[in-house]
């Protein structure tokens, strides 16, 4: 049995396609889902990414490459989230 992880992204509309690409050339499945939330119920997208327990700092990595390094806590464009998986089936 493998141990995976469940990273829920989210992140601007307006770096969803960049963020989309990176991964899915980076070989890992994405699902993204259109949301809206904050002050102004802004566009968001979010990502469901599923991934084994070894992949998960790379998985990382490859979403922090879309954004600059930002020192201002109100300018990060992007939350994550990251949980075990109970149980994983896929047919």
């Amino acid at each position: 049995v493998l141990a995976m992880k469940m990273i829920i992204a989210i992140v601007n509309d307006e770096d969803s396609e960049t963020v989309s690409h990176a991964l899915t050339n980076a070989s890992y499945r994405v699902t993204t889902i259109a949301s809206t939330g904050g002050f102004l119920s802004r566009g968001l997208t979010t990502f469901l990414c599923a991934v084994e327990d070894e992949q998960l700092e790379n998985a990382i990595s490859v979403m922090k490459t879309c954004y600059p390094p930002v020192t201002d806590e109100k300018l990060k464009k992007c939350k994550l989230f990251v949980m075990n998986v109970a149980e994983y089936h896929h047919f």
